[in-house]
């Protein structure tokens, strides 16, 4: 009993860092329609952003958190704005550009931070563990459970209770009408991107504690979010978590079961709904 516990949580919990990490990248792909493969680098530049804070400058891991999401917020913000908007409805483009930037954002962090990898980290009063059913079990990986549910539950209400998110959906249904109605959403499509890199720079410092703080983290987070957003399904703050917990529960009780084939686990899920669902658990046509 205590061993099935134990890696659930693993899993909801590594699960929640994939859902903070696909989200972003989920929304701009379902209402703007673009592909942006840098996303794993913007994830890379907060966790980076947030170490030097949080640790190299001995502020308080908040202060990190903060800093690593609006440093990845403003280079976000500045590749859509620089040059993502000219490129709308013009997918290939868009691919090429934005995996260009994983090895421009790579090579940045690499000439900033060299390349030795920096220790997982958290806050202070995460530390440690606390004991479930007689077996110790990290602080830190139960208030990742908790940041991912409170921001899961916080985008649901954005995208689906205020204007924000009407036109958010008014852009994934019907661009063109949206416009002819007035909606300025060049100017929505600019706050949805600068939120969704938000999200993943604010995931990079939380996915510190499991993922570390490395320059190879662009490539390899890129790779988990296609894979849950595929799963969950594209533009859905429900897709994106309940394919993030799958993921991350298969991932986890792969490694426990069968270690040797545990690399293979999220692969083999992934093929599964496409074969059954092409569209995804919850996804939505674009």
């Amino acid at each position: 009993m205590d061993w099935f516990v134990i890696n659930m949580l693993n899993g909801v919990s590594y699960g929640m860092v994939l859902f903070l990490i696909a989200s972003g990248m989920s929304i701009v792909l379902g209402a703007m329609g673009v592909t942006n493969l840098a996303h794993g680098a913007i994830y890379m530049v907060g966790a980076y952003a947030g170490w030097t804070v949080a640790i190299k400058w001995k502020a308080t891991f908040g202060v990190g958190l903060l800093v690593g999401g609006l440093s990845a917020a403003v280079v976000g913000l500045a590749i859509e704005r620089g040059l993502l908007r000219r490129l709308y409805k013009q997918p290939n483009e868009q691919v090429l550009l934005t995996f260009g930037f994983v090895y421009i954002l790579s090579n940045l962090c690499l000439w900033i931070w060299g390349g030795w990898p920096r220790p997982p980290f958290t806050a202070k009063f995460l530390t440690g563990s606390i004991e479930i059913l007689g077996r110790a079990y990290p602080k830190a990986r139960l208030a990742i459970i908790i940041i991912g549910l409170l921001l899961a539950v916080g985008l649901w209400w954005l995208q689906e209770k205020t204007r924000m998110g009407a036109i958010v959906r008014a852009g994934m249904d019907d661009k063109e009408t949206a416009s002819g109605l007035g909606i300025n959403l060049e100017r929505a499509f600019a706050a949805i991107f600068f939120v969704s890199s938000f999200i993943a720079g604010a995931a990079g410092v939380i996915g510190a504690q499991l993922l570390g703080v490395r320059t190879d983290l662009g490539l390899e987070v890129l790779l988990l979010a296609l894979i849950v957003i595929i799963v969950g399904g594209v533009g859905s703050i429900q897709g994106a978590l309940l394919g993030g917990i799958l993921i991350g529960v298969i991932d986890a009780f792969g490694r426990a079961v069968f270690p040797q084939f545990a690399m293979f686990t999220m692969y083999l899920t992934m093929i599964i709904i496409l074969i059954v669902r092409p569209t995804g658990l919850l996804g939505r046509k674009i």
